[in-house]
């Protein structure tokens, strides 16, 4: 009984934190367990714990680059994700800290036709932050920017199947499109989906940084400095404590961390592996971390000699040693990775039976680049800190435990600004890292599809690309699990990505932050929701 009493008051307590229950009904409930003289205890013990409004949240990310443009469609990383994606504006539908699908823009959603045809509610009573009040045409627009020929949206791979998209009333969409896909309403969770205003001619105001977010935009220095303020009339309840957002692009972790301790910060991203357990010991300070589909990628060019040869590809693959990587790298925080996208929070993700752990063999290394026609092979490695954390580090790594199969690895230290643009699909050979998506569908499609715009190894394989129209379409799951099994094992033999890791996100606030219990580990710092889900004690 006991058990069972102080579940309730437990629950009660959290409702009353998360402003979900007045004081009267929480007496009340109270008084009715019997329990009314502890009540106006619990009950201040509970409202103190709640969200506060007020206050700038500064935060130090990576990311940035001086070349970041407020088009959502050219998002490369995380300082404009989090500004655009977790600040201005917002999706149709949006993956919950628990990793459900939840409306956001939408109201409702219904798939019909073999889920070839999906009907949108688009919510009423929400305005952008210049007043402009929201309809289908902004949606329809907003989601038009990423089709057609000329569209350059990293998104569009994603939606290639999409055949049209038509408003039907003022606040209805309707999407047809080519083929079935049963998870195209996790699509559009995408943080390049954002809806902006419409121009009333078919385009969209993306410039002006205006949208529906909870914050709206003040100053904008790319990649360097952004500060937004709270928006008044932001739809979501419960949401959207803080008065104002400074989001700064500090590439150095140890920048980072120092900004923390000083105080110049109250919370960052990407804190080092190396320095997590130290960091945790220091006063005033709190570190996180969260799993999910990270990933820390090495995509080699398959159009390029020498990596246009699978052999090499599979050479490539057997010098890293991936429990070194584990243990020096990622300090732990982490599982080892098995050259496959598909992480441990994916639903279809190939067992061990189904497919092997590759480990570090040099032996095989040299067997496959003698089948190469190869008896020694010199690489260049090209990283920087914002490909990922550790990433020379690694490389240093890889280049000793590649001699023994004849590979010379030169690490190449790249700048942290433009990296994205200069040497990510670039360079053959370089440093790389995803965060994963919510579905197996996503993260094929936007990678590893042979017409994807971030098809990072230019990797093109027609069984591939065939068993990805198959799955969109196949609604039984166990034939839905074969399909993407298969996609899964060609991507580990024939692919260009090595994968060596998957990434526990590590964080750090100072101890005045506050945060819901669950976390997103969707992306970084609460599924890059901070800004909205987070405040001051």
């Amino acid at each position: 009984m006991y058990d069972r009493q102080k579940s309730e008051i437990d629950h009660l307590q959290a409702r009353v934190a998360k402003g979900k229950l007045s004081r009267r009904e929480f007496l009340s409930r109270m008084s009715a367990m019997g329990l009314g003289a502890m009540a106006p205890g619990l009950y201040m013990q509970s409202a103190l714990a709640a969200p506060k409004q007020g206050g700038r949240f500064r935060q130090g990310v990576t990311g940035g680059a001086t070349s970041d443009v407020l088009d959502p469609g050219q998002i490369l990383d995380h300082y404009m994700l989090n500004v655009q994606f977790g600040q201005l504006r917002n999706n149709l539908t949006e993956v919950a800290p628990d990793g459900n699908l939840v409306p956001e823009l939408a109201e409702s959603w219904e798939g019909s036709n073999g889920a070839k045809t999906w009907n949108f509610k688009v919510r009423q009573g929400v305005e952008f932050h210049s007043g402009k009040s929201l309809t289908s045409e902004d949606v329809v627009d907003s989601l038009n920017h990423h089709l057609g020929e000329a569209s350059k949206s990293a998104a569009k791979g994603q939606l290639n199947a999409v055949a049209s998209v038509k408003a039907d009333g003022k606040h209805g969409v309707v999407v047809e499109l080519s083929g079935g896909d049963a998870d195209f309403p996790f699509i559009l969770t995408d943080y390049h989906l954002l809806i902006c205003p419409s121009n009333g001619d078919g385009t969209i105001d993306w410039q002006s940084g205006i949208g529906t977010g909870g914050f709206s935009l003040v100053e904008n220095n790319a990649g360097v400095r952004t500060l937004t303020k709270a928006n008044p009339n932001y739809w979501k309840p419960n949401r959207r404590f803080f008065d104002e957002i400074e989001t700064l692009q500090i590439a150095d972790s140890a920048a980072r961390e120092n900004a923390l301790r000083t105080g110049e910060l109250d919370a960052m991203n990407n804190v080092s592996a190396k320095t997590a357990d130290l960091l945790k010991r220091q006063s005033g300070i709190v570190v996180g971390a969260t799993s999910g589909n990270k990933q820390i990628t090495l995509p080699m060019l398959t159009n390029i000699a020498p990596f246009d040869n699978n052999h090499v590809r599979t050479a490539i693959k057997y010098i890293v040693d991936r429990e070194q990587w584990l243990k020096v790298v990622a300090r732990g925080y982490g599982e080892l990775g098995n050259d496959n996208p598909i992480g441990p929070a994916n639903v279809y993700r190939a067992t061990t039976d189904e497919l092997p752990q590759r480990g570090y063999d040099p032996d095989k290394a040299k067997y496959h680049l003698k089948k190469a026609g190869l008896d020694s092979l010199d690489i260049k490695f090209h990283a920087a800190e914002t490909g990922f954390g550790g990433s020379i580090d690694a490389g240093q790594l890889m280049a000793e435990t590649a001699r023994p199969a004849g590979i010379n690895v030169e690490v190449v230290r790249e700048p942290d600004d433009g990296y994205w643009s200069n040497v990510w699909m670039k360079k053959p050979f370089s440093a790389c890292y995803w965060s994963g998506r919510p579905t197996e569908n996503m993260m094929f499609s936007t990678v590893y599809a042979g017409d994807a715009s971030w098809n990072d190894t230019y990797w093109k394989n027609t069984r591939f690309n065939e068993l990805l129209k198959m799955g969109r379409v196949e609604t039984n799951p166990g034939k839905r699990r074969g399909i993407y099994v298969e996609m899964q094992q060609l991507v580990h033999s024939d692919g260009g990505t090595v994968l060596p890791l998957f990434l526990q996100d590590i964080f750090a606030t100072n101890d005045k932050v506050r945060h819901p219990e669950v976390i997103a580990g969707n992306w970084e710092l609460d599924g890059c929701k901070a800004a909205e889900r987070w405040w001051f004690a």
